[in-house]
């Protein structure tokens, strides 16, 4: 089995409001990677993502790219503690507004 590793990753650019999230979501999916995807009050999306080093690479690459209707800045990355409640699935959370 493959060790895996989390990362943080903040997408900025006009990556709100074009479906950014969801896909993020069939991304993660198809890479096999766990974690969640949300919308930050400042416009920004964030993506923690835990997967193997090669799947993370790959994510972080798509997340660059995304969907048709956005247009992507810049993908900040960072390392993050492995968070066991994201371990099993992906999901879209909420930013406490």
């Amino acid at each position: 089995m493959k060790e895996k590793t989390a990362k943080r990753y903040f997408v900025s650019g006009m990556v709100q409001g074009v479906g950014y999230r969801f896909f993020a979501i069939r991304l993660a999916q198809r890479l096999g990677v766990t974690g969640f995807v949300k919308n930050l009050r400042d416009g920004r999306v964030e993506v923690y993502a835990i997967g193997p080093s090669p799947a993370l690479n790959s994510l972080r690459r798509e997340l660059q790219k995304g969907p048709s209707g956005a247009m992507v800045d810049e993908v900040a990355e960072e390392e993050a503690a492995l968070d066991p409640q994201f371990e099993n699935d992906f999901s879209i959370e909420r930013e406490g507004w």
